[in-house]
């Protein structure tokens, strides 16, 4: 979603039919100001209480799922126990696609790569079962440069 302004998540949180709170907003700015970071509950409420320390963590487990059910940002699992969440990156439009994730089994990396490569394949799959994909997820796991991927 690259770096949303104030106006432009009162907008979003407007077109979803919620209401404007501070919680919501602050939130959403903080998600916002770490991208591609894939912050716990408790990462994204350790940043939010340095200036905002009336907000509780039971308030930004809250927020988390308000802001997920309405596709304003997504959940991501490395498959290590750990839910992480992000800013959504297609503002729940649907049937648009997320990013890929590329995981380093060396140093636990995580990079994201945006390129959508199964586009041609899903057709495929629509054309011989009459299933249609209405999203996907990639996870990639290998070894970044630096624990002895090639360039």
């Amino acid at each position: 979603m690259g770096t949303v302004s104030t106006d432009e998540f009162k907008e979003l949180l407007k077109s979803k039919g919620l209401k404007i709170t501070s919680q919501r907003l602050i939130m959403l700015e903080t998600l916002g100001r770490h991208p591609g970071e894939h912050l716990t509950a408790e990462e994204i409420y350790n940043l939010v209480k340095t200036e905002h320390p009336e907000i509780g963590l039971a308030t930004v487990y809250r927020t988390i799922q308000v802001l997920m059910e309405l596709h304003l940002i997504d959940r991501v699992n490395f498959d290590d126990g750990v839910e992480r969440y992000e800013l959504a990156h297609s503002t729940g439009s649907a049937g648009a696609h997320h990013h890929h994730h590329l995981i380093c089994l060396g140093c636990g990396k995580v990079l994201e790569f945006e390129e959508d490569m199964l586009e041609g394949l899903e057709l495929k799959i629509a054309e011989k079962t009459g299933f249609k994909v209405t999203d996907h997820e990639v996870k990639l796991y290998g070894y970044c440069k630096e624990c002895g991927g090639k360039n």
